[in-house]
């Protein structure tokens, strides 16, 4: 055991030399993304692409310079001179310099790996846009962060950002910038400061600007200088304490997040008699994940008229296991004293509060509180960025905040349904953020995409496509005219596309779903292995998410995922596997897409890693 220790803590030690080593190279930089989820990737890739561009087109440079400096008395080189006071390193010796190594973009991230919220997210429907096929959260955030990567972009892990302060941000008098009045989430306010910014002589937002950010590693404090801040920091889940639940505060009671990172990332079996208050997309998704994993979701409430999370995630994860959804309905108690023994569910009023006479108890050790999500930007209010009224980074149409050089994106302006509009808005987050540091041009948010998918209840007698966003709700109706062929004879409506089509008859006829789980690998506790009798709680390299090559039977997930869960795949585990779900070859490293276990199902699907 002391041999082991010391293993460990010089293996501490190694880790806290090389995390200093990174931190001083990247010390320095253009561009400097907080968060390496979806938004955080995308964007430190496309600032990466923009400042590479303008590197190599000095011509377009200086044809900017030139632009920027009409009508302003200082000249071109006075602004150079401005730009490198204090540091006699040129503009040629800056590009030098870069091409020798040194980051132009750098990312902050907290985890210990890139890639953010998507880490646990294993199920699929991720990348239907920005990429047209159906992805888990692992599989989508390896993409992002090998086209960062690809880019020349460095990611520093196991970083928490404490503050940004602004230093010297110096602007032309012809300059466009976002001041507190400009950056905004309203529509009118927008296209107000779209149309001064497209009239302005010049639409670059400034000269490069200087943010020092501060940071907090297991190594100790740092302090970063980049010329232009892009806020990924992405969201957090509102707490039982934001709704005021009277009764006990007995263990057993999560937000859908947290129970979602101990059981997808940390091997923890949160609970085996659920109740889910709410119905967001995480609770909606985590009542199929518990009832996978064996637990009995009893029932979820939502106090609300219609479901909140996107109307798939009705279909596929409430209906699809015969999951009661009770609308008008909250928890108006808690019972228990060490651990939760029930609750009380009544039925609500307009104003939210509970009937009198309508509460009845329901018995469960467990309740998963899924009831909203909130923009996280405490960071970007030391740094004095103005937020609207959720709470979200306001920002104009260049995606710049109330401080010039600092752009936000995604979940920190607005909470997202779908990651691939939040990879949209870093794109273009990270190209203005570049742009900004470079002296050149912002361009305009021109897509605009919003929250699209369709939310609520699914229509009574209908199929909820799953194919694209649009959730297309299909309709099946037998033909007046019957040919004897059943399927031809349906009349199929409310479809956009022939997919829909197909997708509702093999519906009608065979359900299928994409099988999303983990599996463990030797080390780990057992799967399953309730928090309060877990000896050793794990790490993320403990387990692997997989999912199915192909559909399987809706009918077969649960025994399915039975199955896999008492596999144990040893620590060098890659290699392709035997029929009847057990491992055989071994090799080194797991790689994205690899078979873990061959042949599983009637349908004969293959099970495959979905992160490396």
């Amino acid at each position: 055991m002391g041999i082991q220790s010391e293993q460990r803590n010089q293996a501490d030690r190694i880790g806290t030399a090389d995390a200093k080593r990174s931190a001083k190279a990247a010390a320095q930089c253009d561009v400097l993304v907080i968060g390496a989820g979806p938004g955080g990737l995308s964007a430190a890739a496309a600032a990466a692409a923009e400042l590479q561009r303008t590197d190599d087109d000095p011509q377009s440079a200086a044809g900017e310079r030139t632009q920027r400096t009409a009508g302003d008395p200082q000249i071109a080189a006075g602004e150079r001179t401005q730009r490198t006071a204090g540091d006699p390193q040129t503009a040629t010796g800056e590009r030098t310099q870069r091409a020798a190594g040194d980051p132009q973009v750098v990312i902050l991230e907290r985890e210990e790996i890139p890639g953010g919220i998507l880490n646990q997210c294993v199920h699929d429907g991720f990348g239907i846009v920005r990429y047209g096929a159906q992805l888990s959260g692992p599989e989508y955030a390896e993409i992002e962060q090998g086209k960062a990567e690809e880019s020349g972009v460095r990611i520093l892990t196991g970083y928490m950002v404490t503050e940004i302060e602004p230093a010297t941000a110096t602007s032309g008098p012809d300059a466009v910038t976002s001041g507190p009045d400009a950056a905004t989430s309203t529509p009118e306010a927008q296209a107000s400061a779209s149309e001064a910014a497209a009239s302005a002589p010049a639409a670059s937002a400034s000269a490069p600007a200087s943010f020092a950010v501060t940071a907090i590693s297991r190594s100790g404090r740092h302090v970063f200088h980049a010329k232009a801040v892009v806020l990924a920091t992405g969201c957090r889940e509102r707490t039982r304490g934001m709704l005021s639940i009277p009764g006990t505060r007995p263990a057993g009671i999560f937000t859908a997040g947290v129970a979602q990172n101990l059981i997808n990332r940390k091997n923890i079996m949160v609970g085996r008699r659920v109740v889910i208050l709410g119905s967001g997309d995480i609770g909606l998704i985590m009542a199929r994940r518990l009832t996978l994993e064996g637990a009995q979701v009893l029932c979820a409430a939502e106090v609300m008229e219609e479901p909140t999370g996107l109307a798939r995630n009705v279909r596929q994860c409430l209906f699809d296991f015969d999951i009661p959804l009770y609308l008008r309905t909250g928890v108006s108690n808690i019972y228990g004293k060490d651990r939760l023994e029930g609750v009380e569910l009544s039925q609500v009023d307009e104003d939210l509060r509970p009937i009198p006479g309508t509460g009845r108890r329901i018995d469960c050790d467990t309740l998963i509180l899924s009831v909203g999500l909130i923009p996280e930007n405490e960071v970007a209010k030391t740094a004095g960025v103005a937020l609207d009224q959720k709470g979200g980074a306001a920002t104009d149409l260049f995606l710049q905040t109330s401080v010039p050089g600092i752009f936000a994106c995604g979940n920190t302006r607005e909470v997202m349904d779908l990651a691939d509009f939040v990879s949209e808005q870093g794109e273009v987050a990270g190209r203005n953020a570049a742009a900004f540091a470079a002296g050149q041009p912002l361009q305009k948010w021109g897509k605009n995409l919003h929250n699209a998918a369709r939310k609520g209840m699914p229509e009574e007698g209908s199929v909820t496509c799953t194919l694209c966003p649009k959730g297309c709700q299909v309709k099946i109706e037998q033909s007046s005219d019957p040919t004897g062929d059943e399927t031809q004879d349906w009349i199929i409506t409310g479809n956009g596309c022939p997919r829909g089509a197909a997708f509702a008859r093999q519906e009608m006829t065979d359900p299928q779903r994409i099988l999303t789980t983990t599996m463990k690998i030797a080390g780990a506790p057992e799967h399953g292995t309730p928090e309060h009798e877990a000896t050793n709680h794990g790490t993320p390299e403990h387990l692997i998410p997989v999912r199915s090559d192909g559909p399987v039977p809706l009918g077969e997930m649960k025994e399915i995922a039975e199955a896999l869960s008492r596999i144990v795949l040893p620590q060098s585990q890659t290699g392709s596997s035997q029929e009847g779900s057990r491992p055989d070859a071994l090799t080194q490293g797991i790689r994205r897409g690899q078979i873990l276990v061959r042949d599983v199902g009637s349908t004969h699907v293959n099970i495959i890693a979905e992160r490396g």
